[in-house]
């Protein structure tokens, strides 16, 4: 079986044993933006072609290569789904003789009614569902955050929050940046962001706030980006923190410790989870098409 990670930026290929196992793996920055329209094809034969050749099947893909900007635009399963559920949205690609299966993503609605999406997510939390207690929260830290309600083995609902994009566009775009020196992440400074966010006067006066206090010279400027980390993950932490089940975090290992560190000014612990999941459940995936 070959599994194929596709977003963005990157694409990573995971060649796997009749158990699941990873035998051999490969990335590439070949992420859908860097690939010409209809060219999809072309692109995975490069990096799979003599695992292909080889007779490896089936190829399973999940994340970026099934949206609207993708190879093909695959429909989102609705929320509440499982690895069924999930599993019956799956959409055939072929070219020449070959053939791969794309997951669907999910969609969900806030309170509001107000819809949210992901994709790639989903196929990461069916690959540690089964090492979860009966009700958790799941947060993926990234460019867009989420947070995932799961009860029974099923994802019930999600919400998305822009915070790594609003981060970077501040820090890159905006006064705040001006007064920024790069420097490695402060932990103190990016602990006094995330108890701020935890005070009164809301998220658009927090962030003035970083600018005013560096002009008092009450934060260093090599601890600034720290203090505004700590204060856009805060907020965060605020408008997700009304799931009181257990929560685990899954991603690269900096993005989810930072995570847990402010998570503990809540008085909240966090299980980190294996940031290799979404292997798990894109073999999960392939083992239904290869019962079919």
């Amino acid at each position: 079986m070959i599994a194929i990670d596709w977003g963005t930026s990157s694409l990573r290929a995971y060649r796997l044993g009749a158990d699941g196992s990873v035998v051999e793996r490969r990335s590439a920055p070949l992420g859908i933006m860097q690939v010409e329209a209809s060219r999809f094809a072309d692109a995975l034969e490069t990096q799979i072609g003599d695992w292909l050749s080889a007779g490896d099947a089936p190829v399973v893909m999940s994340g970026m290569v099934g949206s609207r900007q993708g190879w093909v635009e695959v429909p989102y399963a609705s929320c509440p789904a499982g690895a069924a559920e999930i599993a019956s949205g799956l959409r055939e690609v072929r070219w020449g003789r070959r053939r791969a299966w794309i997951a669907p993503g999910l969609s969900s609605r806030d309170a509001a009614g107000v819809p949210d999406v992901m994709r790639g997510e989903e196929t990461q939390i069916l690959g540690v569902l089964d090492g979860l207690p009966v009700a958790a929260s799941i947060c993926l830290p990234g460019t867009h955050s989420k947070w995932v309600e799961v009860r029974d083995g099923t994802i019930v609902r999600f919400s998305t929050h822009m915070t790594g994009e609003v981060f970077a566009v501040l820090k890159a775009h905006s006064i705040l940046g001006r007064m920024m020196r790069e420097a490695p992440t402060d932990q103190q400074w990016f602990a006094a962001g995330v108890r701020r966010a935890q005070d009164s006067g809301g998220l658009l006066h927090h962030l003035f706030g970083v600018r005013a206090r560096g002009l008092f010279g009450e934060v260093p400027e090599e601890a600034s980006a720290s203090y505004l980390s700590g204060i856009i993950i805060g907020h965060e932490l605020v408008a997700a923190r009304s799931a009181a089940t257990a929560v685990f975090l899954l991603g690269a290992k900096p993005l989810v410790e930072l995570y847990q560190h402010a998570l503990r000014q809540f008085g909240r612990d966090a299980t980190i989870l294996d940031p290799d999941a979404v292997v798990r459940g894109l073999f999960q995936l392939g083992s239904r098409v290869a019962g079919d």
